[in-house]
């Protein structure tokens, strides 16, 4: 059964190409983004060893990007490099209108000094880092991260023909935004391009294939579904934990229920 909400267009030519083959479809769609700030953590965590707070965020992002969309500072990044692009391109007289939100000035230090690192040695400081603090303060944040890590490591192998015949506008809604502060440059980024978000049809967060028939393609559609949802759990269970801690020390999450793009 298909679920409501993916556009009329690419809603029929799925249907249309299953009806070709007799095959049955998983789609599992994102209507809102999960909203994380992770830089009361991070401080938490280079205040107790310098490098622990980076290590945590570049093991997190890198898990999750395998498996679903963020909109995180890469994003952010790559919103500022069009608006000046945009400025350039413009009359004169109308380049006074842009704001640039800066992202990289309102990065932690510890992120900015590890921006442009080389990615094979940065993961093995960050992996011998996190093993070596896995039964530390943090072990219970440390640990969720490890276990979202060995579910992301195979990515989910998606049916990309269906989706290519889809016709989507643009790939799948962000499923988390990741900031580091209230109001920071990110979560700028975010609502300004969240208002755009919603007019075009968005791939599905996860779709999977799959003959009745076929008891392997069956198995398979389950297990990619079943690792999708237990990587979702574990996560909403790292970004309930974090932000509990905040909370403890007087410092309550932002209420992010009013973007367009909600992010709850």
């Amino acid at each position: 059964m298909l679920p409501k909400g993916i556009g009329t267009w690419s809603l029929t030519t799925l249907q249309q190409q299953l009806e070709k083959t007799g095959r049955l479809a998983v789609l599992i769609e994102c209507g809102g983004s999960g909203y994380l700030k992770i830089g009361p953590a991070i401080e938490a965590m280079e205040a107790e060893t310098e490098g622990l707070g980076a290590a945590f965020y570049w093991t997190l992002t890198h898990a999750l990007n395998k498996v679903m969309r963020l909109y995180n500072h890469d994003d952010a990044l790559m919103y500022e490099e069009q608006m000046h692009e945009y400025a350039a391109e413009d009359d004169e007289e109308n380049q006074g209108q842009y704001e640039f939100p800066e992202v990289e000035k309102a990065l932690p230090e510890c992120i900015r000094k590890t921006l442009k690192r080389d990615f094979r040695e940065g993961k093995a400081c960050d992996r011998e880092l996190l093993r070596l603090h896995r039964k530390g303060r943090f072990k219970d944040w440390i640990g969720r991260l490890r276990r979202i890590e060995q579910l992301a490591r195979l990515p989910l192998k998606q049916s990309r023909e269906y989706l290519e015949e889809g016709h989507y506008d643009q790939p799948p809604l962000p499923c988390l935004l990741v900031c580091f502060k209230e109001h920071d440059a990110i979560v700028a980024c975010f609502d300004e391009e969240s208002q755009s978000m919603l007019e075009c049809s968005s791939e599905p967060a996860l779709c999977a294939i799959f003959s009745p028939a076929n008891p392997v393609e069956v198995s398979n559609a389950l297990r990619i579904v079943a690792r999708f949802i237990q990587i979702n759990a574990e996560l909403f269970s790292l970004v309930e934990s974090i932000h509990e801690s905040e909370a403890r020390r007087g410092d309550p999450s932002f209420d992010r229920s009013e973007s367009l793009l909600r992010a709850a």
